[in-house]
């Protein structure tokens, strides 16, 4: 059978593919009816539920040092003593996560983990995260839905990164995860000392000292 195709001209033949894969880029991007109800949905339920709300349906119960919080995973799979270096070497689970939840009063406190982190946004407010890496250096992140103003919905920890983080925006509730690995035991937590942090990263001192209370507006 012929190609119908055959009978456009070169210049017509390439604006007609153009305008297909734009028409299909779109058709990908663009949300469906279904998808872009959900996400509005989404939104609004945000806007519409508590604290308190979202304490009593995912189960979360207060923590030492990120607000509230809920273990949603602990590998099975457990790598044998020997199987890491120090300060992992008597064994460890592969990997772990848990859901944490933040508001003005329980803000994530000055705190480390020995293992590798990543936080993870899910709804709620944004959190500014203050990271004192091991180098001497900081860094600080918002850990938000923000995508055009630098906000970030995942943001790496690394191992032993002393951090504290604080909920900005309208001051309600912020919902997130952690996932860990190797998987997170209690040996590995640490609280820190907010005068000691301050003396060795001296040009965030101020911050160290109040950073875990709420951002003003």
């Amino acid at each position: 059978m012929p190609d119908k195709s055959d009978n456009i001209s070169q210049p017509g033949r390439r604006a007609f593919v153009q305008g297909a894969a734009i028409t299909s880029a779109a058709m990908i991007t663009a949300p469906s009816g279904a998808a872009a109800q959900a996400l509005r949905g989404g939104a609004a339920m945000a806007d519409t539920m508590t604290a308190e709300d979202v304490r009593k349906l995912l189960d979360l119960t207060p923590n030492a040092t990120c607000g509230y919080v809920r273990v949603t995973f602990m590998s099975k799979q457990r790598i044998a003593a020997g199987g890491l270096p120090a300060p992992f070497a008597d064994g460890r689970p592969a990997g772990s996560a848990l859901y944490f939840m933040l508001t003005p009063e329980e803000p994530v406190k000055l705190h480390r983990i020995r293992n590798d982190q990543l936080y993870h946004y899910y709804m709620g407010d944004p959190i500014e995260v203050l990271m004192l890496l091991t180098d001497g250096t900081t860094e600080r992140h918002v850990v938000g839905p923000d995508l055009r103003n630098g906000e970030k919905v995942q943001l790496f920890i690394p191992g032993n990164t002393f951090h504290t983080a604080r909920i900005i925006g309208q001051r309600r509730w912020f919902l997130g995860a952690s996932t860990e690995w190797p998987g997170v035991e209690p040996v590995d937590v640490e609280l820190g000392n907010a005068e000691e942090l301050a003396a060795r990263y001296p040009k965030v001192a101020a911050d160290i000292r109040t950073f875990p209370l709420p951002a003003t507006p």
